[in-house]
C-alpha cells in the first residue's frame, strides 16, 4: 500500500487553509472544486465505460439483477446520518480557531457513531438478503440464490467503508480535497478492474460480488493508511470520547438523519421499487439514472467544498456576506447543471446508442429525459441546502426535505402500480417540484438569519436568469423529444448551440463575472 500513499504525498503539497494567513476563500473553492472535478472526471470515466462493458457481457436478467443487489448494498450509506457532513464542518470551524484538539475530538465522536451505524447495516443487509425472495417476486429463481450471497458479501463491506469514512471527512473538514480525490481514483479503478476481470472470466453474481467487497475493504483500509500518514496530527480514538462533542454531534445528526431519509425517498428507492412492480425494466431504467447521477456527482463535486468553507466563513462572516456567497454558487451551479444537461436532454438517444447500443438506448431514453428534467430542477436549491447545512440551520428547512421525499415515494409507487417504471420516473419529477416550492415558499423565510438574501433576489438572479438559456432548446421540443436520434436538422442544430451560447454569455453571467473571465483569459495569453 505504500505506492498509492506515495502518490497521494506527491499530489497533496497544500496546507491547511487556516495557516494561510488573509483567507482568499472564493481561490480556495475554486481549487477545491477543481479536486473533485478531477475525482469526478475520473470516477465518472469508470462509470461511463463499466455499464457498457457489463451490458455487452451480461444478459439483460442478470445485468438487472446485478444492479438490484448494487443498489441494496448502497442503502448502507444512508446509515451515514451526517456524520460526514458534520466531522468535516467541525474540523473545519476547530481548525479555523486552530484548535487542534476540538478537531480530533469531533473526529473520534463520529468514529464511534460511525461503528454504530456500521453495526446497524450489518443487521440491515442481513434482513435485505434473507427478504429478497418477497421484494422482489419476478426475479428468475435461478438468480435467488446469488442475489442474496451478493447482497451479503457488498452490504458487509461497504459497512466497513462506511465507518472509515471518517478518515476522508477529516481532510474534508481541512480543504485538502488533492488526499480524497488520489484516494477515490485509486478505490475506483480497483472497483472497476476487479469487476471486468470477474465477468471477463464468466463469473458467478456471488464471485462479482465478492471481487467487489475485496475492492471496497482495500479502499477503505487506503482511508486509513492516508490519515496516518498525512492527517496523524488530528488524533482519533474511542478512549478519548468527549461527551459534550458527543452529544453536540449526535444532535447535529439528528435531523441530517432526517434529510438522510428523505434523500433515501427521493433518489435511493426507485430502483427498488421498479425492480417490485417492472423487473422486466430495471436494466434500463439504471441505465437512464445514470447520466443523471454523473450529472449530479459532478454538481456535488464543485458544491463539496462550499461546506467546510461555509462553516469556517460563518465564524467570522455576516449573514449578508453569505447571502452573496448563496447567489454567486446558485447562478452558477443552475448555468452548470443546464450546460451539462441540456446537451443529454437534446441528444440522448444519440448518446445512450454509442454507450450502449440501440436495444437499450430505445427503451431508455425517455426515462432519461424524465429523470433528468426531475434532478435538474431538484439541484437548483442545492448550494441553498449546502449553506443551511454548514450554518447548523438544516432544522429550520427539514421541511422541504419531508415534503419532497414523501411526495416522492407516494407518487412513485403509486404510479408505478399502474404504469411500472414511467410511473416511478413521474413520481421523480412531481417530488422534484414539490421540493423546489417548498425551499421559496417555507424553508428561505426561516433561515433568512443565517443566509440573509430576499426570495425574490435569489429566485430572478439566481435561477431565472441564468435559466434563460434554456429557452432555446424548450422553444425546439417538437424536434428533439421523439425517439429518434438526430431528430434535429442541421441549422436547428446550430440555432439551438449558438442561441444558447449567446443567452448563456450575455445574459445567465453576471456582467462583472464577464469581465474577470475576459481578464484572466488575457492575462492566461
Amino acid at each position: 500500500m505504500s505506492g498509492p500513499v506515495e502518490e497521494i504525498r506527491k499530489v497533496e503539497t497544500g496546507l491547511p487553509l487556516a495557516h494561510g494567513g488573509k483567507r482568499r476563500w472564493y481561490d480556495t473553492l475554486a481549487k477545491n472544486s477543481a479536486a473533485n472535478m478531477v475525482r469526478l472526471g475520473m470516477t465518472s470515466l469508470v462509470g461511463i465505460l463499466l455499464p457498457a462493458y457489463l451490458t455487452k457481457h451480461l444478459p439483460l436478467q442478470t445485468y438487472s439483477a446485478w444492479v438490484l443487489i448494487l443498489q441494496l448494498g448502497a442503502y448502507v450509506g444512508y446509515l451515514d446520518f451526517g456524520v460526514q457532513t458534520a466531522v468535516s464542518k467541525y474540523v473545519a470551524e476547530y481548525e479555523a480557531k486552530r484548535d487542534l484538539e476540538g478537531c480530533g475530538r469531533s473526529a473520534s465522536a463520529g468514529l464511534l457513531i460511525m461503528l454504530m451505524a456500521g453495526g446497524s447495516g450489518v443487521l440491515m443487509t442481513l434482513g435485505l438478503a434473507w427478504r429478497v425472495p418477497e421484494l422482489f417476486r419476478n426475479i428468475p429463481a435461478a438468480l435467488l440464490s446469488g442475489v442474496r450471497i451478493s447482497v451479503l458479501f457488498v452490504g458487509i463491506s461497504l459497512c466497513v467503508t462506511l465507518v472509515v469514512s471518517v478518515f476522508s471527512a477529516i481532510f474534508l473538514g481541512l480543504q485538502r480535497y488533492r488526499v480524497t480525490m488520489m484516494t477515490a481514483i485509486i478505490s475506483r479503478l480497483l472497483y472497476a478492474a476487479v469487476l471486468c476481470v470477474a465477468v471477463y472470466l464468466h463469473s458467478s453474481l456471488p464471485a462479482m460480488a465478492a471481487s467487489v467487497a475485496i475492492a471496497n475493504l482495500i479502499g477503505a483500509m487506503l482511508q486509513v493508511i492516508v490519515w496516518r500518514e498525512l492527517a496523524s496530527h488530528i488524533k482519533v480514538s474511542l478512549h478519548s470520547i468527549d461527551m459534550t462533542m458527543l452529544k453536540q454531534m449526535l444532535e447535529y445528526c439528528a435531523v441530517m438523519t432526517v434529510w438522510s431519509v428523505c434523500m433515501l425517498f427521493i433518489s435511493g428507492i426507485d430502483i427498488t421499487i421498479v425492480g417490485r412492480y417492472d423487473f422486466g425494466e430495471v436494466g434500463y431504467y439504471s441505465i437512464a439514472s445514470a447520466p443523471t447521477s454523473l450529472i449530479l456527482s459532478l454538481i456535488g463535486a464543485l458544491m463539496g467544498p462550499l461546506l467546510p468553507a461555509t462553516s469556517a466563513l460563518s465564524v467570522e462572516s455576516s449573514p449578508e456576506q453569505l447571502g452573496g456567497l448563496l447567489l454567486k454558487a446558485t447562478r452558477y451551479v443552475v448555468i452548470f447543471l443546464l450546460v451539462t444537461g441540456l446537451p443529454i436532454l437534446l441528444w440522448g438517444h444519440f448518446l445512450l446508442k454509442i454507450w450502449v447500443g440501440s436495444s437499450y438506448a430505445i427503451h431508455s431514453v425517455q426515462y432519461l429525459r424524465i429523470l433528468l428534467i426531475a434532478n435538474v430542477l431538484r439541484n437548483f436549491c442545492g448550494p441553498y441546502a449546502t449553506m443551511v447545512v454548514a450554518t447548523s440551520n438544516q432544522r429550520l428547512a427539514t421541511a422541504s426535505g419531508i415534503v419532497e421525499g414523501v411526495v416522492n415515494l407516494v407518487s412513485s409507487i403509486l404510479l408505478a402500480r399502474h404504469y411500472g417504471a414511467w410511473g416511478v420516473a413521474f413520481g421523480t419529477l412531481i417530488g422534484s417540484v414539490a421540493g423546489l416550492t417548498m425551499h421559496f415558499a417555507v424553508s428561505m423565510r426561516y433561515t433568512r438569519k443565517a443566509l440573509d438574501i430576499s426570495r425574490m433576489e435569489l429566485l430572478t438572479k439566481g435561477l431565472a436568469k441564468p435559466a434563460i438559456l434554456a429557452i432555446p432548446a424548450i422553444l425546439l421540443v417538437p424536434y428533439w423529444w421523439g425517439n429518434g436520434a438526430g431528430a434535429m436538422s442541421g441549422p436547428m442544430t446550430v440555432f439551438w448551440i449558438v442561441s444558447t451560447l449567446c443567452l448563456g454569455w450575455f445574459v445567465s453571467v453576471a456582467a462583472d463575472d464577464r469581465k474577470k473571465i475576459i481578464s484572466r483569459l488575457r492575462e492566461a495569453r
